[in-house]
Formats: structure tokens, sequence, C-alpha cells
């Protein structure tokens, strides 16, 4: 496996931290298993959401899901985005999958020659190697690019992971292409692409349904609720108090996404929300603020 060089030094801070996150227990809330009810009417936020559109120049697409009432809130929720860094969520967890909680001590070795940017934690190991464990949570906590290419081959390439989303009813969403390149975002190119209702299906099924074990499923949670990327998107358009799994991704072309599974602290059923944005202008800004205010109107849509 060889991939360009495009190493970033330093943060050994990152590599001490993770190796403590992956060692940390999964905790004990009751998960939702079945399908929402048949889901009822919201509504109408087209005219909230059309209105951010213009207040940030941006293509907005949102889905999100109650799953005890089953009601369900959708604007663009079938177009396609590069999904960008969501995806690691997913990896992570067919790698769980794969190998449970007592395989993912497996230690993968790589060279310098295999790390590429934007790889915080990784990159301190090369030569040494890592364990399934610590690419998974270094993949989740800090969006680490070496280390998901590493569990991609552990699944057979973009490919293999994309069978594993068909194995659990996604025939939408296209894996084609490793790190970096596959967060390219080019407007018109279905190469690792998804949709919000498509994405949002998928993470349920890891999260919340029966594609892992309890304690596989705990441990991805952890890691999901413990990531230092997704402050500024979904986490911040909702209630502080609630707990929140969520994976960030940046594309090309001003592109911004957030997927996420959130525990309201009143202790009701979890909501499932995916979040995809661009601005389809090579080299824009991305919009943090943009996916913040739509979690809220969402989440306000839905009676929470």
């Amino acid at each position: 496996m060889t991939y360009p060089i495009r190493v970033r030094r330093g943060a050994a801070w990152a590599a001490a931290g993770l190796l403590a996150l992956a060692a940390l227990p999964a905790c004990g809330r009751q998960t939702e298993s079945g399908p929402g009810s048949p889901a009822a009417a919201t509504k109408s936020t087209a005219p909230e959401f059309r209105a951010l559109e213009r207040e940030f120049d941006a293509r907005l697409g949102v889905y999100a899901l109650d799953t005890g009432t089953g009601r369900s809130v959708g604007y663009r929720a079938d177009d396609r985005f590069a999904y960008a860094s969501t995806f690691k969520a997913l990896a992570a967890g067919a790698v769980l999958r794969k190998y449970g909680t007592d395989g993912i001590d497996k230690v993968v070795t790589y060279s310098r020659d295999d790390v590429i940017a934007n790889s915080p934690v990784s990159e301190n190991f090369a030569g040494t190697g890592m364990s399934l464990r610590g690419l998974c949570a270094a993949t989740l906590w800090y969006s680490d690019n070496t280390a998901v290419n590493l569990l991609l081959d552990e699944l057979g390439g973009p490919d293999g992971l994309e069978r594993v989303l068909e194995e659990f009813g996604d025939d939408v969403t296209e894996m084609d292409r490793y790190e970096p390149e596959m967060s390219d975002g080019t407007p018109g190119d279905v190469r690792d692409t998804s949709t919000p209702r498509a994405m949002a299906g998928s993470l349920r099924a890891f999260l919340l349904g029966d594609a892992l074990e309890r304690d596989e499923r705990e441990l991805l949670r952890k890691w999901m609720t413990t990531n230092v990327t997704g402050r500024t998107l979904i986490r911040a358009g909702v209630p502080g108090d609630w707990e929140v799994a969520d994976k960030s991704g940046t594309a090309g072309y001003g592109g911004r996404n957030n997927i996420a599974v959130m525990w309201p602290d009143d202790g009701g059923n979890p909501i499932v929300m995916a979040v995809m944005s661009t601005r389809g202008e090579q080299g824009a800004d991305r919009r943090d603020a943009l996916l913040a205010k739509a979690a809220t109107v969402a989440v306000d849509a839905l009676g929470r």
C-alpha cells in the first residue's frame, strides 16, 4: 500500500490522548434496535432551510429521524453530496463488526511512505504500527486520514466497505477512493457521495441497530461522543446537555457535513441526523454555523 507522502510532523500529544481514549470503557445507556413507528407529519421546514441556503450561499441537505415517534424531517434528503470524513464512522463500525472487541488489538504495521496529510496520530507510529483499536480511535477522535486508509485496507478497500453498507440496506452510498482524493467534492462527480437519508440510515444501523454486538456498539458510541472535530456543527445547534455521537466531514468546494445520533437529556429515544452541504465553488469557505442552525431547525420541527 502506497499513498502520496504529505506528512504533518509533531502532534505527539494527540498520540498520547488517543491511546488513553482507545481504552475507554463502554457506557451503559439503553440502545434502540428496532425501526421507528411510521413517520408522522412534522411542520414544513422548507422555508427555513431555503432561508439558510440563501444566508450561507450554499446547497443544504438534511435528514433527521426521531426513533421513538418515527417523525422525520427532510430537505434535499435524497440529493447527493460528497460525504467526506463522515464515512469514517461507518468504516470504524465495519471494522468492529469484522473483528469484534476481542480482535481489534491486532497490530497493523505501515511505513512512513504510507502516511498522508492530516494524520496527527498515525504519523507518530510509522514503522512500529498501531492496533486496529488505536486506528479506529484515531479515525474518529482526530479524523486521522492514514488511520482510516489502513482500516479500509482491512475491509477490502472502499468497495469492501460499500458491500458492508449494502448488507444493511444502503444501496445509495458510493465508496470509491481513499483519502485524500475521496474528499474532492467536485460538483457532478458521484464518486464518494451519498445522501443525508442514506448516511443517517447507515449510522443508525451501527449505533442503534443490530449491525454490531452491544459491546461493539457501545465502544463505537464512546469514541464518537468524545471526538474533538464536531463541536461547532450539530452539537452547537442542540441543547448542551444532550449526548451527541457524531462524525464531521470537510470536502472541496466548501463542503461541510456532520452525521450524528443524539440522546436527549430527558431519557427519550435517540434522534438520528445527517446534515450535508456544499457551496459549489472551488476554494469556498466552509460554514459550520449553517450546520448548527440547520440542526436547530430540525430538532424544533421534531418537537424536541
